[in-house]
């Protein structure tokens, strides 16, 4: 395998590379190679002169020329026999550096990689005994993005229903007031705002990652909403009304509690888009989120309130609610044939009696279900002890699942599933994680290496490595002939640069040591490297990472200017930051959103028990979202992030039509709030949910941490809104006086009302009152 790796030939006019053409050298100008290559290469020597003699001992073993290597991140699955001989070993891992010193070197050591991967898996089918796992600098970059492209038929699948259930939500018996088109343009019109995101992300060079799947339901979530809701204003408008006033009334209503929480989205997601975020896929995640947000705003406000004018005036003129078709009279629809008169059923205000007439949509099978049997179910005396027990339990498992909380440190978490990084990682895990990874420690500056308490303080700041490759044996060789000899500056250089040469173990000692020359002929080392091991296992993340914070505070307090690097710390940095910078900016936005809406509210209970709601909320999730095995990491943490938003998308119009309310009992005004708020809440809540099926199925670990992160979300919010609070707001402040007013027979209005008529359809069309 390693004779077929270094004859890959990459083809260029004029020239074709090897691996010998684009690799790091040595300082014999040979390309470095791991030396598990060395070990093997000598074992198979010494088989074919039938030498037994030759052992390879774990984790450290000798060379023929004396060296002493590392093998603990060379060798897996290793068995040894007395004095850590090796008996056997299950798996080898085999490392190629390549240079990348200019663009060219970069384009062909790219092309050498994907080369690379083909080579080992054609290998891989004429040696089907060992199983390979190839594994470069782009795997997970390509796997990363993998999850697009795996997603793409779900992800229609998605769309077909979510407009499916939009349509048939907004749709009644009644041909006339069904609003089958609104739901279809509410859900173009979140489209559109999330297209003109990503065209505008596009034109400023904004770079695509595969979080941006989660875009699409961030938008769902919050953009149909606000277009139910306005609809469901509408449904409160009187029908006797002009269109006009019909509309002016659905803004009032509906577009104060719209225009705060797309502010609280603009906040929240701004915070995220700006430099105190240092992960670049969650800052253009914000990013995108945030423009699309602010676009569906101007939608809702432009596009979707003139279709909802539109669709008003259709409905004011008596015409079919799909096909715009004039609905003949009663009277007239006895003639037609049976289909005919049920596709044009509807209701004119002449059938209607005047105790009636505020009741024309509760042929909508969602109003009709909330306003007769839920609202009086859920607020029923032997309902609530129930309700009360249930929400015990659920902050029971939620508790349990929260104490269990780990923070996400595995690469396989945001990648496509049966991908290389996938299978390169397992293999990792499990056959190489008896070691931490091989630690570059690096001197980059020039020191008194001769000086006794230099060599004092490096050795100190090394201490609990198993390994410090040459430099603890070497600087005691130095150390003694410093101490005896007293050699000056000038004459230790000089013996340092000459002793490496002659010195068979230290034949790889020009890698670890970079000289200067100055005037008049005198050398001195500018930095020098070493390499390190843990004494800690791989599998165990927060030992891992507690090296890596430990290494960073010696680096900045020590007397000695070093740093330290291994591939596997910039992974650990993502977790960490994907946790903690998040986490931060949530709580600098709603600190900032608390303060704002101070200002905005009416009643200071409201953002109580808003706040209250939010905390039960983001608990329940974390905690169940522990129990279903997601870790946090940078989508979960994301998702708690719109957690918070969305728990206030749904819940603040319910909070805020009780609190507000100053009449009757709190029973009264709980159901006063699901039968204004509820219809709006539940169709998109349906809609969500049905949205989010289709991503289950998609073969990514990123998508399956979406999906439950998001349907966790969705589920507990809504479980909050439809049994939760209004259970809870019946027996719990505010409370609610009846105060009667004594009329005054002095206080009359005067009505005078000039109507204008159509005399076609006597119906009302404008009116002008004055009181």
């Amino acid at each position: 395998l390693h004779s077929a790796v270094t004859r890959i030939q990459v083809q260029r006019p004029g020239f074709n590379y090897t691996f010998a053409h684009i690799c790091i050298l040595n300082n014999d100008k040979t390309c470095i190679v791991d030396d598990i290559v060395h070990v093997l290469e000598e074992l198979k020597a010494a088989r074919s002169s039938n030498r037994t003699n030759f052992a390879i001992t774990y984790p450290i073993t000798h060379l023929k020329d004396g060296r002493e290597v590392y093998n603990g991140h060379q060798l897996g699955g290793v068995t040894v026999h007395s004095k850590d001989r090796v008996k056997s070993a299950e798996a080898i891992q085999l490392t190629y550096y390549l240079q990348a010193i200019n663009s060219l070197n970069d384009m062909v050591a790219e092309k050498w990689e994907s080369i690379f991967c083909d080579t080992v898996e054609l290998f891989q089918k004429s040696n089907r005994k060992v199983k390979m796992y190839p594994f470069t600098s782009s795997s997970l970059k390509e796997d990363f993005q993998k999850t697009s492209r795996v997603s793409e038929r779900y992800l229609i699948t998605s769309l077909v229903l979510v407009v499916t259930l939009a349509i048939l939500c907004c749709s009644m018996q009644d041909c006339v007031r069904s609003k089958p088109w609104l739901g279809l343009l509410g859900l173009l019109t979140v489209t559109l705002a999330t297209l003109t995101a990503a065209g505008i992300i596009n034109l400023t060079g904004g770079k695509y990652n595969s979080t941006f799947l989660g875009i699409p339901f961030v938008m769902l979530g919050h953009g149909l909403y606000g277009t139910f809701e306005m609809l469901s204003s509408w449904r409160k408008t009187r029908e006797d009304q002009h269109v006009k006033e019909r509309t002016a009334a659905v803004f009032a209503d509906s577009m104060l509690s719209f225009s705060l929480t797309t502010a609280m989205y603009l906040v929240t997601f701004g915070i995220g888009a700006s430099p105190f975020t240092n992960i670049e896929a969650a800052r253009i995640f914000c990013c995108n989120s945030c423009i699309a947000i602010f676009f569906n705003y101007l939608y809702v406000l432009s596009f979707y309130g003139s279709s909802l004018v539109f669709t008003g005036y259709i409905e004011n003129n008596y015409q079919h609610s799909i096909f715009c078709r004039k609905v003949p009279k009663p009277e007239v629809l006895q003639e037609k044939p049976a289909w005919y008169r049920f596709l044009l059923t509807a209701k004119f205000s002449e059938d209607t009696a005047d105790s009636e007439e505020t009741n024309t949509y509760e042929s909508h099978l969602l109003v009709w279900f909330l306003k007769r049997y839920y609202c009086d179910w859920i607020t029923n005396t032997y309902v609530k002890p129930f309700v009360v027990l249930f929400y015990l339990v659920y902050i029971s498992f939620a508790l349990m699942g929260y104490l269990q909380v780990s923070e996400g440190s595995d690469l396989s978490n945001i990648v496509a599933t049966a991908t290389r990084t996938i299978e390169y990682t397992t293999a990792q895990q499990k056959y190489f994680s008896n070691y931490s990874p091989v630690i570059g420690f690096y001197i980059y500056e020039s020191i008194e290496y001769w000086n006794t308490s230099v060599q004092e303080d490096v050795l100190e700041y090394t201490k609990g490595f198993v390994r410090i490759s040459w430099f603890e044996s070497y600087l005691n060789y130095l150390r003694k002939l410093n101490i005896s000899t007293g050699l000056p500056k000038k004459n230790f250089t000089d013996m340092l640069r000459n002793s490496f040469l002659k010195a068979p173990q230290f034949a790889h000692f020009s890698e670890d040591i970079i000289f200067s020359k100055k005037y008049n002929n005198e050398v001195d080392v500018v930095a020098s490297r070493m390499f390190l091991v843990a004494k800690t296992m791989e599998t165990k993340r927060e030992e891992l990472y507690d090296l890596l914070e430990t290494l960073r505070k010696l680096s900045l307090t020590s007397k000695v200017k070093f740093i330290v690097f291994n591939p596997s710390f910039v992974y650990m940095d993502r977790y960490a930051s994907s946790v903690g910078a998040p986490l931060q900016n949530s709580c600098i936005s709603a600190l900032f959103l608390l303060f704002f809406s101070a200002f905005l509210v009416a009643d200071s209970l409201i953002n109580v028990w808003l706040t209250l709601t939010v905390a039960s909320v983001e608990f329940g999730v974390i905690g169940f979202m522990t129990l279903w095995k997601v870790e946090l990491d940078c989508i979960s943490v994301l998702c708690l992030i719109y957690g918070i938003n969305y728990t206030i998308d749904n819940c603040a119009p319910l909070l805020s039509t009780f609190v507000l309310g100053k009449e009757f009992t709190r029973t009264k005004w709980v159901k006063n709030a699901l039968e204004v708020h509820g219809v709006a809440i539940l169709q998109s809540y349906l809609c969500y949910i049905v949205g989010l099926i289709p991503l289950a199925a998609v073969p990514s670990n990123l998508t399956r941490t979406l999906f439950r992160c998001l349907f966790l979300i969705a589920l507990v919010t809504f479980f909050h809104c439809f049994a939760i609070l209004p259970v809870i707001l019946t027996f719990l402040p505010p409370s609610k006086k009846k105060r009667k007013e004594k009329k005054n027979p002095e206080n009359r209005e005067e009505i005078e009302c000039v109507e204008m008529v159509d005399m076609d359809s006597t119906r009302v069309v404008d009116q002008i009152t004055t009181v």
